[in-house]
């Protein structure tokens, strides 16, 4: 599972001309899904997400995390985060997991990250969607989950 995480000061995403999610400050969480990707990567990626310390405390530094600000996050899913550019001019999307798995794990991600208390918004999975960010500054991190052995 990878995760593009920045921190923001607003966040939003529109479907057909329709707002169907939008956060003030938090993370937006742009996520893709690999074929490997299994219940023990979407866990590991929201407690890792969850305890990231990358907002302020009172002396300036990155020490709080999302849950201690009361943040929300705006979730994304992005198949193009598994998108590989280094032969030809085309991406190869190969990486990226079938929609029948990305999805569901997508989902997983959100109720998981919800049951930890946080605020979750979500764009709609495989729509086109138009996002706005107030990136704050600039925080931007790119993680991925540990290979897990499928069960």
């Amino acid at each position: 599972m990878r995760a593009v995480v920045q921190r923001v000061q607003s966040a939003s995403v529109v479907v057909e001309g329709k707002t169907v999610g939008a956060i003030d400050s938090g993370l937006l969480i742009l996520l893709g899904v690999s074929p490997d990707d299994s219940h023990h990567s979407v866990q590991w990626m929201v407690n890792k997400v969850s305890q990231l310390r990358i907002f302020s405390d009172q002396s300036g530094k990155m020490n709080l995390s999302v849950s201690d600000v009361g943040g929300a996050l705006l979730v994304v899913s992005q198949f193009t985060l598994y998108g590989d550019c280094r032969k030809g001019r085309r991406p190869n999307f190969m990486s990226a997991a079938k929609p029948e798995l990305a999805e569901p794990l997508v989902e997983d991600f959100i109720t998981a990250a919800r049951r930890l208390g946080l605020r979750v918004e979500s764009g709609v999975f495989g729509a086109h969607m138009d996002v706005t960010l107030c990136n704050d500054g600039p925080v931007t991190l790119i993680l991925d989950s540990p290979s897990f052995q499928k069960s």
